[in-house]
Order: C-alpha cells, then sequence, then structure tokens
C-alpha cells in the first residue's frame, strides 16, 4: 500500500487494473497531430507504433543491441525489450557495456560489480553491467607481455620482430577493454548454453565508442594472429631459450583469446544471430547523428532493422505554444527520417514521451507494454 502512495505508483496501478478488468480490444493508433501538410505521410505504413514482438519473438535470434546517441534513452529501450521477453517467459540477459552505471538506478538494483544477478521481481530476467569495468593493465600491457616474452626468449631486441609489434603497438583503438569484456561475456553465455539464457539484449555505449567497439575487436583480433606468428618464429631461432613447451602453452593462449573476439565479432556480425536496434529522439541533430551511424553499420556489414524514435509528444487536440513549436520540429525530424536514404527503410517503431520517470520494474512493465506490440 505504501508504494501506491507514489504518484508514479498509482498511475501504474490504475493502468494495470484497467487491462486486468476490460477485455483486450484492438484500437487504431491515434495520429499525432501536426501543424504541417507532413501529417499524413508521418500516419503512413512507414511508422508502426508497435515493435513486431510477435515475429521477434517466433525469431530464432538470440542478440539485441541498442545504440545510438547519448542520452536518447538507449538504456531504458534495450531493459523495455529484455522485459518484455522475460514477460513471455524467455530466459533473458541484459548486459550493458555503457561506462555510467544506469542500468543499475533503471532496475533500482545493484548490477554494479560485473556478476550477473536476477532482476527482483522476475524469474527469468538477469543484468550484468560491465561497461565500468576494466581490464587488469591497460591495453598497451598486452603488447609489454608479449615485448617481455621475447626478452625472455632471448629476442627482445631483433629488429624485425620489434619493428612489426611495434608499428601495431602505436595504432592501439579505443574500446579495446570493451571489445575484450565483451568476448569474456559472449564466452560465459555460449557456455552456459541456450536452455539458460535465451535471449540477449546488450545496451552499447553511444554511436561513437560502440563503433571504436567493433573496429578494436578487428584489431585485436589482427594483433594476436601477428604475435602468435612472431613467437612460433621467434622459438625457433638459435638464439631462443625458452622450453617448446612453454612457447606451445603461451602460443595456445593467445590462439584461444584471439578466437574468443574472432567469435564475438562472428555473432556480433551475422543477421542471423544479431540485429542493431537504433535508438534516436525527434530532433534534427539525433537524427543527422543516427543517419551516420546507420551508415557505418552497413559499411561493416552489420545489421540494422529497427529503428526507435523515443519521447515522441502523444496525440493531443489541442496544445499550447509551446508545444506545437516542438510538434512542428518533430514533424521536421520525421520528415527527414522517412527521406533519409540510411534510415527511410528502418522498422520505424515510436515510443511516446511519459509524463513519469521510467524507474522500477512496474514502470519498466508499463514501457514494455507500450513500445513492444
Amino acid at each position: 500500500m505504501a508504494a501506491l502512495l507514489k504518484p508514479m505508483y498509482r498511475r501504474l496501478a490504475v493502468v494495470g487494473y484497467r487491462r486486468i478488468s476490460t477485455p483486450a480490444v484492438e484500437k487504431p493508433l491515434l495520429p499525432l497531430v501536426f501543424h504541417w501538410s507532413f501529417q499524413e505521410r508521418h500516419n503512413s505504413s512507414l511508422v508502426d507504433a508497435g515493435g513486431g514482438f510477435g515475429k521477434m519473438l517466433a525469431s530464432p535470434q538470440r542478440y539485441y543491441v541498442f545504440g545510438g546517441k547519448g542520452g536518447v534513452g538507449k538504456t531504458s529501450m534495450a531493459a523495455s525489450l529484455a522485459v518484455k521477453f522475460a514477460n513471455h517467459g524467455e530466459p533473458t540477459l541484459i548486459a550493458s557495456t555503457e561506462p555510467s552505471r544506469s542500468l543499475g538506478d533503471l532496475f533500482e538494483q545493484d548490477t554494479s560489480d560485473g556478476k550477473t544477478v536476477r532482476v527482483d521481481g522476475f524469474d527469468s530476467l538477469f543484468a550484468v553491467e560491465i561497461g565500468h569495468m576494466k581490464l587488469k593493465g591497460k591495453p598497451q600491457d598486452v603488447g609489454s607481455y608479449i615485448n617481455n616474452l621475447l626478452g625472455k626468449m632471448g629476442l627482445g631486441t631483433h629488429p624485425d620482430i620489434m619493428s612489426m609489434l611495434n608499428e601495431m603497438l602505436t595504432i592501439i583503438p579505443p574500446g579495446l577493454d570493451e571489445a575484450v569484456l565483451l568476448s569474456e561475456l559472449i564466452k560465459s553465455i555460449e557456455v552456459q548454453g541456450l536452455d539458460k539464457l535465451r535471449r540477449i539484449v546488450l545496451d552499447a555505449p553511444s554511436t561513437g565508442h560502440t563503433l571504436k567497439l567493433l573496429s578494436a575487436s578487428d584489431w585485436f583480433q589482427k594483433f594476436l594472429v601477428l604475435s602468435i606468428k612472431v613467437i612460433n618464429v621467434a622459438s625457433s631461432m638459435p638464439t631462443s631459450n625458452m622450453s617448446l613447451k612453454n612457447v606451445q602453452v603461451i602460443s595456445a593462449k593467445l590462439e584461444e583469446l584471439r578466437k574468443q573476439i574472432a567469435r564475438m565479432r562472428e555473432i556480433l556480425f551475422d543477421p542471423q544471430s544479431t540485429e542493431f536496434i537504433i535508438v534516436t529522439i525527434p530532433t534534427m541533430m539525433a537524427v543527422s547523428e543516427s543517419s551516420r551511424f546507420h551508415a557505418s553499420l552497413m559499411k561493416d556489414g552489420v545489421d540494422a532493422r529497427r529503428l526507435i524514435v523515443n519521447q515522441v509528444l502523444p496525440p493531443s487536440a489541442s496544445d499550447c505554444r509551446f508545444c506545437a513549436a516542438k510538434r512542428r520540429e518533430e514533424a521536421r525530424a520525421f520528415r527527414a527520417i522517412l527521406e533519409d536514404h540510411q534510415l527511410g527503410g528502418l522498422k520505424l517503431i515510436q515510443a511516446q514521451l511519459l509524463d513519469m520517470e521510467v524507474k522500477g520494474v512496474p514502470a519498466l512493465r508499463f514501457l514494455s507494454d507500450s513500445v513492444w506490440k
């Protein structure tokens, strides 16, 4: 009863009561009220207020990656899909690679220690945050380790070997920590098997960081291939003072890590396994960044099918001057989306701006039902 004294929970309880006591009736989507001639185009079949959740539920896809400009509500949208899957009995993990610890704040539960925890109120929903974690040492330490290893083998000053490694070490890309941690997470997920976790929802960092993560994984895989070759060649040289057994152990560990990174890339780039979902808001700046993001994903061969436009003003018969101006801005943004050759072909989903903060399981259940239909 105490929880119902809070305005948000009171509203959610009323909504829940109405849904339970009233038979489900298919209602037509109320058109958004625009003050431009764009209204007819905006209400076309390109705009789908539902997320096509029935098809997602029947799909064999396992991974859903949410990306977009910072502050557009990626974490909330990702959490809403995870909640929707869990509500349908799908064992689901939501993992955040965001540097901030917003996932725990959203569920009002501590998820910050890097360990998977069950979300309170669910039997089949789990959460983990890895974005704020760092590898032991810095990315450069991988190169330092190999340099030290070659030194122990008596090859630390070999000019050809050192020049190849140093050339790679001078261009270490950002996102390497996240790439390795994400690969470890995927490895642990696959070890558990499909019966343990049926769906995995990834809350990716902002657009730039997501692209850096993908490029870093490619760089690291190439670096490991080169390192394995260097160590194997170096071990056969007369100046080497390391036993063949030790060299084989080290090469095997590096090869295992290389396969782990390769497996992560295989999953993320496989449209049968993974879908990227872009989240934006109805402003021109956000739409422009989303277009560039989608172009980069397409260039890399990553599959993206859905665009969520978050924080859309709800329908209204009349508007104040401020709301009218915001609707004109939204109309421009939707026009830009539909005319954009990068975004126009995506399945468009609108998530309305709510009059409450989306925080806690009741609010996330409400959001999931309003977005994913």
